[in-house]
């Protein structure tokens, strides 16, 4: 399998780390979709991060998509298979991945477009909804934490960690560390584990 993308996605590092503790090999091409465009154009006319090409050819869009289908190639899951577990997992996997697009909206709209055509009530409600997420998330992980350790993250732990660190990377001034201190000690224990060492994010690393 090839997983095409950039390693500063979180969507892209959260799939490449979930292969990785779930032992499945692949290859990374590390292409991005702006600079890159006509290149992963050529791979996918979508032009979608991440993209996975699997063994049959087929082109998998989507990060929860594609962990679906690794988790199955592999036999086993990164989700608790208890109902009341598997909810608050799938909570906190939402929190943190609603935080991820919110942070990009933000980027965009400072990155892409140009000053005198910046929304500024746009960019307020939806640096709105970021606080908003990372709010819950805060909260939920200060009455329980998750486990960061190797052999005991699960799908919730490894998203949360990787969005936190995407937002921090991009956006510091806006989500203040010193206001969620649950969320920077469970991301400074993910950091820590030897799989995210090894997929950092970053957009100059290419994995073999």
């Amino acid at each position: 399998m090839k997983l095409i993308g950039m390693l500063d996605s979180p969507y892209v590092r959260r799939v490449a780390i979930s292969m990785r503790l779930l032992g499945l090999p692949f290859e990374h091409a590390a292409i991005s979709v702006f600079r890159g465009f006509d290149a992963f154009r050529q791979i996918n006319p979508v032009v979608k991060a991440p993209t996975l090409i699997c063994d049959d050819g087929t082109r998998l869009m989507d990060s929860t998509l594609m962990l679906e289908y690794v988790q199955a190639l592999a036999g086993r899951s990164l989700q608790s298979s208890e109902p009341a577990e598997l909810l608050r997992e799938l909570r906190l996997t939402g929190l943190a991945l609603a935080a991820c697009e919110k942070t990009a909206q933000i980027v965009y709209e400072r990155g892409l477009r140009p000053a005198e055509k910046r929304h500024e009530p746009w960019i307020e409600r939806v640096t709105g909804q970021l606080l908003a997420a990372y709010g819950e998330l805060e909260k939920e992980l200060s009455y329980q934490p998750l486990d960061a350790s190797e052999g005991g993250i699960r799908q919730a732990g490894i998203t949360v960690g990787v969005a936190w660190t995407f937002t921090q990377f991009l956006l510091p001034e806006v989500v203040a560390a010193d206001g969620f201190p649950h969320l920077v000690a469970h991301a400074a224990a993910t950091e820590a584990l030897p799989v995210f060492r090894a997929i950092p994010c970053d957009d100059a690393v290419q994995l073999s």
